[in-house]
């Protein structure tokens, strides 16, 4: 079987495992709402065609205006009629009125002006006429405009850049339980590496999936008589990569340097700086990217408030002056006899710049300004000229500063400390904050500016990480990262500089991430590279790919919208997509719908203004169709997969899934965003198995539901209970689940042939036709691919006059059968001859979830959707119009555009026909394809 092909079946539990899972319904918890409270919020991608929204175009003086012609309509007998006299004629005549459109756009002309345009009147009233019932009144307005005017600033608040909640955690095994000081990033010689420092030394160097490559421990002392002995005995405060020398400087309270070559695979100390006067305790390290030749330079603060600076004035031939040393020894150069390398080394020391040890230092080279952070209440920030002629920025705070980080382009300094707190100040001010961020109850031990999104990083020593939205000062995640060495009321121990971000521009094929380090672990958090919104203008970004690629995310489901003339699409990774039909351009994508959960099967409402998602969770929406609202939100009955919806003519929705129970909602009378379950219905312990599908036939009064043991249960509407239980006799082993459920609604609604064959199943590849009233109620049955062990998981058929059926197999292949004489006579034999195959093709390499068959201009057309990622649009001869999401639009109407989308149509195989094939012109005279090779069996 293909992979993928048993999507559904692979991800089934056992029977006994989910009779003990529903044991525990969402009802019994206090909240059955919480799936809905913690998912991702969804978001929003309307069509800039569709032009500006009411909310967008109405301003207050509009809606008062607005609200009195609701309030006091023109006088007329139709509203007038029936009104009692006396006080409560009184208050009667305080309701609202419904106005139909005619009488609505005359009202928006004297409200807004005469030229408004009858379209966006249009698209207005039809948006608030949700039922279309054909009125709309002042309440529905508002209802729509309050809905609308919360999401809108919903959306205005964005989501917080990290991509996943809980990280990758790696563990830093050879740190020997020492916590992890510093991690660099070494993008230069490529392939990109982390190199990691523990506090006794230990240097690990990783490639980018974070896999260790080499160890290293820093050299001893070299004055130790046996080598085997020499081990780095002290602390390293920090580390910085040196990219254009391809070094890295780790700094020790030794009060020397180690520089470790990193330009090739064999990672070796060459250089130790030893005999400072005081222990370097941050570094800062810069270069000219675009003038490599140019002198970099090396920060260094110290325990005593001071900065070292290091110019190396021709990096590009090496930091210091070569002198002969042995094999595998690190050239060692003692700090007072520095001035012998001053051809290659310039050295300069800036004493007492803060009355406490410096913590962090950068470097801003474009304003030539050194800034340094310690914890002293005076000096807590300083941002010092390099000269030192013009008179330093101080900021001074209680406690001073653990931390900071600066944007050049912002003109945003962020600072963290001992008191929890999290400031926002600006670059010139520095008596008081612009905001102070507070929700860290535990020392802030790092910050980052993540400029792309404007947002900010905070991390504190409790291991809690928060996300900070920079424009609106609000909080968007607070993550409480689960490291193995957390311990239950104990604070972890941490490096100096728990943060690396790696931010845009990146090297090729690196995703924007945040390393963060606690202990002897490290965790990757993977970023949004864009501003993640909640809603905005629709582009061609993240559109479906065509037929020939699989790199889009797996369809689970696609219908037609036939009075909107739109395909709705729904996608694995929970996003929806709204099609024009006639084009195949995109009018509105939801994304996120049911948050991180994937999105399972979908309905739309009576009126076909609704539409009706399940998904993975449990969890059930509604939506508007024109506008992308989410108007409802159902209660779930468990936190299991909802595998089908069907809504009855009275809007009235019935939902099945792996809670094996029927689940009953109305969402017609529905005023409330949160809509409750109704469980009136008798379907406890009647599906001994997982419900897989569901269909209904309001000519029969009836629905059908499906499950994975392969029953098939008739239950009457009208009594909400089982009345027929039908099940496919199959040979010994394993039963197998029914894929798909179809009620042919022509034959249905005829009398001569509603208790024939009315009702398709398909299940392992084979369809059985049932009758549901007659007293026989096996009409038909046969195998449907071409290879043994393949399934059918989706059926359709036009309505209108039930005389083809469409079905899609697990292998990407399509067939049109004629049906117009099949299961109309009772079948006593176990196998029968298939009807006659009319066409068949491949539309897609793999499995198809979704074919329906739909009518537009006149012409019938077939949808197809696949687990590869693509939907298209087919003529009942097998012509390609289109994938939805290509960048060429199609024209449906005009048979020109038709032609020329006819050469991206896949291969097909030859006529199938049960007749004798004769000849090409025999097959082309009945629509047929010919090929030399005929696959039918019959032929």
């Amino acid at each position: 079987m293909e992979p993928g092909s048993g999507w559904k079946t692979l991800k089934r539990r056992s029977s006994s495992e989910a009779q003990v899972i529903n044991m525990y319904t969402l009802r019994k918890n206090k909240n059955p709402w919480g799936l809905y409270e913690t998912e991702i919020p969804h978001s929003r991608l309307c069509d800039p065609a569709s032009g500006v929204s009411p909310a967008e175009k109405l301003t207050t003086e509009h809606l008062q205006l607005l609200r009195n012609a609701f309030s006091c309509p023109k006088a007329g007998p139709q509203i007038h009629e029936d009104r009692p006299k006396g006080s409560r004629g009184r208050n009667r005549g305080n309701e609202e009125h419904g106005m139909k459109f005619q009488e609505f756009r005359e009202v928006l002309r004297s409200v807004i002006g005469p030229d408004v345009e009858d379209t966006w009147v249009e698209r207005f009233f039809g948006e608030v006429d949700i039922s279309c019932t054909g009125q709309v009144k002042w309440q529905q307005i508002c209802s729509y405009l309050l809905l609308e005017y919360t999401e809108r600033e919903r959306a205005s608040i964005p989501r917080a850049a990290l991509l996943v909640s809980q990280p990758q955690i790696k563990h830093c095994s050879h740190n020997k339980r020492e916590p992890t000081v510093r991690v660099v990033a070494v993008s230069h010689p490529p392939p990109l590496r982390y190199i990691s420092v523990s506090k006794g030394g230990q240097i690990t160097v990783w490639n980018s999936s974070l896999h260790i490559l080499k160890t290293l421990r820093l050299a001893g002392d070299p004055t130790e008589e046996v080598a085997n002995t020499r081990r780095f005995r002290g602390w390293t405060t920090d580390a910085v990569s040196m990219g254009n020398v391809r070094k890295v400087a780790i700094a020790t309270d030794c009060r020397d340097l180690h520089f470790v070559n990193v330009s090739t695979g064999n990672v070796f100390e060459d250089v130790h700086l030893f005999g400072f006067r005081s222990v370097p305790t941050a570094l800062c390290y810069w270069h000219d990217v675009q003038c490599p030749e140019r002198p970099s330079l090396l920060l260094l603060g110290d325990e005593k408030g001071g900065v070292h600076l290091m110019w190396f004035l021709n990096p590009s031939k090496g930091l210091f002056k070569n002198v002969a040393i042995k094999e595998n020894d690190p050239q060692r150069i003692f700090f007072p006899d520095l001035g012998e390398h001053s051809n290659m080394v310039s050295y300069r020391h800036i004493p007492n710049i803060h009355q406490e040890p410096i913590n962090r230092v950068m470097f801003e080279p474009s304003a030539n300004v050194i800034m340094t952070s310690s914890e002293s209440d005076t000096t807590s920030v300083v941002f010092m000229n390099v000269t030192l002629k013009q008179k330093p920025y101080i900021w001074k705070f209680k406690q001073g500063a653990k931390c900071f980080d600066y944007n050049a382009s912002l003109q945003l300094l962020v600072t963290g400390g001992c008191d929890r707190a999290v400031r926002l100040w600006t670059r010139f001010v520095t008596t008081r904050p612009v905001a102070t961020l507070l929700g860290h109850r535990t020392t802030v031990l790092d910050v980052a500016i993540y400029q792309p999104v404007g947002q900010i990083f905070s991390y504190s020593r409790d291991a809690e990480l928060k996300v900070w939205d920079i424009s609106s000062n609000h909080c968007l995640k607070t993550v409480c990262l689960q490291f193995p060495c957390k311990q239950p009321g104990r604070i972890p121990e941490h490096g100096n500089f728990p943060f690396l971000l790696l931010s845009p521009p990146l090297p090729e094929q690196t995703q924007a991430h945040l390393v963060v380090g606690c202990k002897d672990h490290l965790a990757v958090l993977y970023l949004a590279e864009t501003r993640r919104g909640g809603g905005g203008r629709l582009t061609d970004e993240g559109r479906e790919p065509g037929p020939n690629h699989q790199s889009g995310p797996a369809l689970c489901c696609a219908l037609y919208n036939s009075p909107l003339r739109q395909v709705v699409t729904g996608h694995a990774d929970s996003s929806v997509s709204l099609w024009d039909v006639e084009t195949g351009r995109r009018r509105l994508q939801i994304l996120n719908a049911h948050g991180e959960d994937e999105l399972t099967c979908m309905t739309l409402d009576s009126s076909h203004r609704r539409l009706i998602t399940g998904a993975r969770n449990g969890t059930i929406k509604v939506w508007n169709l024109l506008n992308g609202l989410n108007l409802h939100k159902l209660e779930p009955v468990t936190n299991s997969e909802v595998t089908g919806l069907t809504c009855l003519h009275d809007t009235q929705l019935l939902s099945v899934g792996w809670s094996q129970r029927v689940a009953q909602y109305d969402i017609a009378a529905a005023k409330d965003l949160y809509v409750r379950a109704d469980m009136s219905w008798k379907s406890s312990v009647v599906h001994k198995s997982d419900i897989l599908a569901v269909c209904q036939c309001a000519a029969l009064g009836v629905v059908a539901t499906a499950s994975h043991d392969g029953e098939v249960i008739i239950w009457r509407l009208e009594t909400q209970g089982p009345v027929l239980h039908l099940q496919r006799p199959t040979q010994a082993g394993p039963l197998t689940p029914v894929d798909s459920l179809l009620f042919l609604q022509h034959r249905a609604g005829n009398r001569k042939l509603r208790n024939r064959g009315v009702l398709v199943s398909s299940q392992a590849g084979c369809l059985c036709f049932w009758s549901v009233t007659g007293q026989t109620h096996t009409y038909g049955q046969f195998y449907v691919p071409e290879r043994p062990g393949e399934r059918v998981l989706s059926l359709s058929s036009d309505q209108l006059e039930n005389t083809t059926l469409v079905t899609g197999d697990t292998t990407g292949w399509l067939e049109i059968w004629d049906i117009c004489h099949y299961a109309l006579d009772i079948q006593h034999e176990p196998v029968c001859e298939r009807p006659p195959l009319l066409q068949r093709w491949k539309p897609h390499e793999r499995a198809l979830v979704s074919v329906e068959v739909l009518r537009v201009a006149d012409r019938l057309f077939v949808l197809t959707a696949s687990t590869d990622g693509s939907a298209g649009l087919w003529t009942k001869d097998g012509d390609h119009v289109g994938s939805f999401g290509q960048e060429k639009m199609w024209s449906i109407t005009s048979p020109t555009s038709l032609a020329e989308t006819d050469h991206d149509r896949p291969q097909q195989h030859a006529c199938l026909c049960e007749d004798s094939c004769q000849s090409a012109a025999w097959c082309h005279e009945r629509g047929h394809l010919f090929d030399d090779i005929c696959h039918n069996k019959h032929c």
